[in-house]
Formats: structure tokens, C-alpha cells, sequence
């Protein structure tokens, strides 16, 4: 079709060293037309890249030479993991709740370049139907739900609430929680066994939250876990991981992945998680509730990659006493 016949296409450019007509608009709008993903890309336009951020700011100009890649969030492609056949790149998961609002929360998974989101399963607001939705601004066909069963404290209410997850959207890779008591949100992991038990039988694929202790991981593996997920600390405490030991035991003996969840407050705390050799971490409040959110959420980005890093490359053995890193021999 010729711009004449579609005069909408009035501006020339050049996309990727080749030229092309485009309709006016964001740079966002030009990715959507040529049926990519703007989450999925990054843009460099006449010599400057362009935040992913701000791609649905930006407005095309007449002559402007792009270049569009594929944007890899999360870590190098090559060390990816996989949980229950479904393989992630980026090894932080995050959560949606404490947010201001839902914009928010998507701008803080942007920043943070995780591909799973944790979410509560909650009853529809019937008095206001109309009220925004967490899937309004975060695209469950971009980005994985893992409904969780936050707050149920038996493990009949946690079946019930995943049985309704998996009824409203199919989802059957879940993430398991069943509390002890509302003071310590400790996990009651005899509940939590059978839980497990049950939701394995009826084809769930649960991501399990558990003690850190490595009988418990791996009673839970027996199961019908595909993850174990110890706590840290306790949940929405910032404590930092408090049992390194315990979770270092879990990662050796676990044959599904491992993931830390609940405890940690800032990024040095996601670093050392990932240098125990865990699979990933997942965290809500840390992000949430800091005063920059956005800002924290690529803190947790760029520490999680560092404490995987770190971890492959094996760290120095530890010394009772100091060692000279220069030779004391030739010494003047």
C-alpha cells in the first residue's frame, strides 16, 4: 500500500537500517504496529537510547533513525531457570501488594525486571465493578500470576481459595502458604504438607513457602512440591536472612529449585540470598514499602544478578588471620 493510499503514514524513517513509513505518535505506538511488545524491546533513536521507561513519551519526528532489539530483562539468557517445565530468565519474583496503586506496583515490575508476580485472591468489590484491576495494569498474558493463599491459616482454606484461582484463570503453578498465627506468620507446615499433598493429587504445581529447615524442604519436595520457598526472616520484617546455614542445607539437598521468600529488607539481603546458591528470591515489602520504590525495585534487579554471579564464580575460602595480597619477598 502506497502512502498515498494511506495518508496517515506521513512520517519517514529509518527502523533498523531499512526505511519506512509510520504514522504519527510515541515510539511505543510505532513497536505496537509493527506487532512487538514495548515491555519486550529496546529502542535506540538517532544515536541515544531511549529508557524503556519512557518509550510511551517519546514522539517520533520526521527522519528519525531507530533501532529496535529485543530486550533482555533479568539476567543473561544463558543462565535461566526452570520450575515445573516453565523456564524464567530473571530469578527475582515479586509481589503486589502495600503498593500506593496499581500504576505503582506495574512501574516498580518494570524497573525490577521480573517475569512473575505473586497475587492474592481476593473477592470481587461487587458495589463497584468498575473499579481498576491489578490486570488493568499488569498483563497476565506478559507476565506469570502465581496466585498465592496469603492469609489462609488451614489448609482447606488454602485449597478453596487456589481451587477458585484455578477456576478464574487456569493457573495451576501456584505458590502455597498456610500460616500458623497472625502474630509471627510463621508457616504451620503440617497444615502446609498436607496442603501440598492434596493440591499435587488434583494436578496443581505448587510453589510451597516452608521453615528453613531442610527435613521440612524436602518432606514438602515428597509431596508434590515443584519449589520449595523458606523464609528468610519473617515475613514483611526487613530482618535480612537470619539462618544461612539451614537454606545452604536446603539448596544441597533439594532436587527442585529454591527460592527464599519472606525477610528480606534490602538489596545486600537478596545478594546474600543468591550466594547461598538458591534458584531466586521473592520479595514484596522491601520494594513496597521503601521510599523509592521504582529505585529500590532495580536495586533488587542488579543485586540479585550480583549474588548469582558471585555465587558461579565461588567465593575466596574465609582466614583466621590477614594475607598479604603483595609478595613480602623483594621487599625494599
Amino acid at each position: 500500500m502506497t502512502p498515498a493510499q494511506t495518508p496517515e503514514l506521513n512520517l519517514a524513517l529509518t527502523i533498523n537500517g531499512e526505511p519506512r513509513r509510520a504514522a504519527p505518535g510515541t515510539i511505543a505506538d510505532l513497536v505496537r504496529s509493527l506487532e512487538l511488545d514495548p515491555a519486550k524491546v529496546a529502542v535506540e533513536r538517532n544515536g541515544e537510547i531511549v529508557p524503556r521507561s519512557t518509550l510511551a513519551a517519546v514522539v517520533l519526528a520526521d527522519g528519525d533513525k531507530l533501532e529496535i532489539v529485543h530486550f533482555v530483562g533479568g539476567g543473561d539468557h544463558g543462565d535461566s531457570w526452570t520450575v515445573a517445565g516453565r523456564t524464567f530468565h530473571s530469578r527475582l519474583i515479586v509481589g503486589t501488594g502495600k503498593y500506593k496503586d496499581f500504576a505503582q506496583n506495574a512501574a516498580a515490575l518494570e524497573a525490577s525486571g521480573a517475569e512473575i508476580v505473586t497475587v492474592a485472591v481476593r473477592r470481587v468489590n461487587v458495589s463497584d465493578p468498575k473499579a481498576p484491576m491489578l490486570t488493568d495494569f499488569i498483563d497476565p498474558k506478559k507476565v506469570t500470576y502465581l496466585p498465592n493463599t496469603a492469609g489462609c491459616f488451614t489448609a482447606d482454606e488454602a485449597i478453596r481459595t487456589l481451587r477458585l484461582a484455578r477456576e478464574a484463570g487456569g493457573w495451576d503453578l501456584v505458590k502455597l502458604e498456610v500460616l500458623g498465627e497472625a502474630r509471627t506468620l510463621y508457616p504451620d507446615m503440617r497444615e502446609t504438607l498436607k496442603a501440598t499433598e492434596v493440591l499435587a493429587k488434583e494436578g496443581f504445581l505448587p510453589m510451597v513457602y516452608c521453615v528453613d529447615d531442610p527435613i521440612a524442604a524436602k518432606q514438602l519436595e515428597e509431596a508434590g512440591a515443584v519449589a520449595v520457598m523458606p523464609l528468610g526472616a519473617p515475613i514483611g520484617s526487613g530482618l535480612g536472612i537470619q539462618n544461612r546455614v539451614t537454606i545452604r542445607l536446603i539448596v544441597e539437598g533439594a532436587k527442585v529449585p529454591v527460592l527464599v521468600d519472606a525477610g528480606v529488607g534490602t538489596a545486600s539481603d537478596a545478594a546474600v540470598a543468591m550466594e547461598l546458591g538458591v534458584d531466586g528470591v521473592l520479595m514484596n515489602t522491601a520494594i513496597a514499602e521503601a521510599k523509592d520504590p521504582i529505585r529500590m525495585a532495580r536495586a533488587m534487579k542488579l543485586a540479585v544478578e550480583a549474588g548469582r554471579e558471585a555465587y558461579l564464580a565461588g567465593r575466596m575460602g574465609t582466614r583466621k588471620y590477614a594475607d598479604p595480597s603483595s609478595p613480602l619477598a623483594g621487599l625494599i
